[in-house]
């Protein structure tokens, strides 16, 4: 009977006693636990801060710190001071994260990155060959802007100051100036006793054509343009013309008659004497003045202002007639390339 008490108790203490040492492990159980998710936070935070481009270990710090405990508002608060300076050194983070913040408000990003790119000295480059990749880029959208028809028209409807300076230039040091009186009485008298020789080496003579009409006159406007729209030559022999026009002189190798301001080539009145620079009137007034001394006075005054650049010979050649053209168009006035009365008027010898 003892025996059975004996084996009664032992296995009642055996029991109790394996009953305390299993407490004692479930305590410690959930301190495991909470150990080894305590590990994995850390992890997990440092995973999310590695993905937020933050780099500042005490901004970690807080962000563990926060994850647990009444501190959380204020880790978050120290969170979101250390984002903007992270995404302003990272732009790439600020472009992913949707941030409307630009330094340079309403400036391209692409033409910006595009332009610091370019500031930007590559590995292994220096200045000059950076300077190379530059004028390579400029190069290549130069040659985009060209292959733009649109870009291109533009550019051709823009003007230009300088090619309006050539054009002045070129038409003469005087344009749209006329002559001083003063420098007109000069030049007249001059040539008060000049007389025209013929140069046929230089300036070649025309030839009579009955058919021969000056060319554009039907298109001058005016009753002082009338008789160049009119004219058409004549050849007549020496009697005819003394009976109808009682002023024929001989001037520098041809013979010329008068009629109401203008002198006209004689056509055939002396068949030794046909040299003719220019075959259509010649305007000088009503005083008859020769024609070669007008001549001589429109070229020296031409020449003055800048617009012949020929010699004073009183030839109403194709220089002096290329300078007249150039003069009446800057005056404004009909360019008949010949000495009409609105030409002689403008240069003051009328």
């Amino acid at each position: 009977m003892k025996t059975i008490i004996s084996l009664f108790i032992g296995c009642s203490l055996a029991l109790a006693g394996a009953a305390l040492a299993q407490q004692p492990a479930e305590q410690q159980s959930p301190s495991r636990a909470n150990a080894a998710k305590t590990q994995e936070r850390p992890a997990t935070q440092a995973g999310a801060t590695k993905e937020h481009g933050t780099t500042n270990a005490r901004g970690a710090t807080n962000e563990r710190k926060a994850t647990t405990g009444p501190g959380a508002e204020k880790s978050q608060k120290t969170h979101a001071s250390h984002q903007p300076a992270n995404a302003e050194s990272n732009p790439s983070d600020l472009a992913t994260c949707g941030s409307t913040n630009e330094p340079d408000a309403g400036k391209n990003r692409k033409a910006r990155a595009r332009d610091e790119s370019a500031n930007t000295l590559k590995p292994g480059e220096n200045q000059q060959t950076q300077q190379q990749r530059k004028n390579a880029r400029g190069t290549a959208e130069t040659a985009k802007t060209s292959a733009n028809p649109a870009a291109a028209e533009t550019n051709a409807a823009q003007p230009s100051s300088a090619g309006g300076q050539q054009n002045a230039q070129a038409r003469g040091t005087g344009a749209g100036k006329k002559p001083a009186p003063q420098q007109v009485q000069q030049v007249k008298s001059q040539h008060a006793s000049f007389r025209a020789q013929p140069k046929p080496q230089q300036v070649q003579s025309v030839t009579f054509n009955q058919n021969h009409r000056i060319e554009g006159s039907e298109s001058w406007q005016g009753q002082q343009y009338q008789v160049f729209r009119s004219y058409h030559p004549q050849w007549h022999d020496e009697g005819w013309y003394h009976s109808h026009y009682p002023n024929v002189t001989l001037i520098a190798g041809g013979y010329y008659f008068f009629n109401n301001g203008y002198w006209f080539p004689a056509w055939g009145y002396s068949p030794s004497a046909q040299y003719y620079a220019y075959d259509g009137p010649i305007y000088v007034g009503q005083l008859a003045e020769p024609p070669d001394r007008v001549i001589a006075d429109t070229q020296a005054l031409l020449q003055q202002m800048g617009y012949y650049t020929g010699e004073v010979d009183g030839l109403l050649g194709p220089l002096t007639r290329e300078a007249l053209t150039v003069y009446q168009a800057d005056q404004g006035l009909t360019t008949t390339a010949a000495i009409d009365e609105p030409t002689l008027v403008s240069l003051g010898l009328a």
